[in-house]
């Protein structure tokens, strides 16, 4: 079976193609560069519908495969910007009716899930999720992905771009910080938002913005930055596994391509006798093997969807999703269990 998904939430437009094994036969994307300020809706949707016919043709030139052999179309249904949203779900129907091949929506933030746990191997995880627009802290129980803890206000990603802006970075600012934060020698005292289980970063962009105006050393700050807000979430990862007694951390999002956050939430597991995985750079990231892969294991799980039910849904939380696929597996394993004790 041959799954195409299509990936287009915020700046990025992606498409992939994978197969039941999970190999990723083609994997190709676009991302709009804001020559200032930061992402507008409508002109992100503008771009991705401009290059969306191309990559389409790239990816399945890529896989070397013919239209025909596709079986599963998949897109990114929520959450995300709206514009880009009805995008890329305009784009999936099209492929889905003129192919005659069934359709799924994914919620994004379960397919960094899906994709980190398959292509790492890890079993059951607690995923730290922090992208530009997103930072969660999430993990399966009772038949669903749950939050156990999350952003009040903006995603990391979303704050480390308002900051980088500000002092004229390109988008996204997040490798141009840790390359200064690695000149950093003086760590600087900033708001330290963790409340219970969530966290915040609206306080600590205003205290740089603030530390700025007063002459403060940049690699000094973006250093402090960092290690403030990558110690933040690691702290609130650490008590989510412990509530949930998860022996396993799965990194996902764009964010956590950094060497620095990496080497944080591994000393933590380490410390907790945990497995830390992460996933390749590239799947990290938005992208469209990754919409393709959870829409390949909901259909196998007995998901079905009309165009009817393709309306996207920009706020789209992932404890809205009823996870059929995964119970489908336990309840395999458990019977095959039985089976081989008697």
């Amino acid at each position: 079976m041959i799954c195409l998904g299509i990936e287009g939430t915020a700046h990025t437009m992606g498409v992939g193609i994978v197969d039941d094994k999970c190999r990723i036969l083609s994997n190709a994307s676009k991302m709009i560069m804001p020559i200032s300020g930061g992402i507008h809706p409508r002109e992100a949707a503008d771009f991705h519908a401009k290059h969306l016919p191309e990559i389409i043709q790239s990816v399945v030139e890529g896989a070397k495969i013919s239209y025909g052999d596709i079986d599963l179309i998949a897109f990114s249904q929520g959450p995300g910007l709206g514009p880009c949203l009805r995008t890329a779900a305009t784009a999936a129907r099209t492929l889905a009716l003129s192919l005659k091949i069934p359709i799924i929506g994914v919620n994004h933030c379960i397919a960094h899930l899906e994709i980190g746990k398959k292509t790492t191997n890890c079993k059951d995880p607690m995923l730290l999720y922090v992208s530009g627009g997103n930072t969660q802290v999430i993990a399966f129980a009772n038949g669903r992905y749950r939050v156990f803890g999350e952003t009040l206000d903006i995603g990391l990603g979303n704050m480390l771009d308002k900051f980088g802006r500000y002092l004229g970075f390109p988008f996204p600012a997040g490798p141009k910080i840790e390359e200064l934060s690695e000149k950093g020698k003086k760590y600087i005292g900033l708001p330290y938002s963790v409340k219970g289980m969530d966290v915040a970063f609206s306080g600590i962009l205003t205290a740089s913005m603030l530390l700025l105006k007063q002459n403060c050393c940049i690699e000094d700050l973006c250093y402090s930055i960092q290690e403030t807000t990558f110690a933040m979430l690691t702290e609130v990862t650490e008590r989510a596994m412990a509530h949930a007694e998860k022996n396993e951390v799965l990194l996902g999002g764009g964010v956590v391509r950094n060497k620095r956050f990496q080497e944080m939430v591994k000393t933590m597991a380490k410390d907790r006798a945990a497995k830390f995985f992460v996933p390749k750079g590239e799947l990290c990231v938005d992208n469209g093997a990754m919409i393709a892969w959870t829409g390949m294991i909901m259909h196998k799980g007995g998901v079905r969807m009309g165009i009817k039910d393709t309306e996207i849904n920009q706020r789209m939380r992932v404890d809205d999703v009823d996870v059929v696929w995964r119970r489908l597996n336990n309840y395999n394993r458990n019977r095959m269990c039985n089976l081989k004790e008697k």
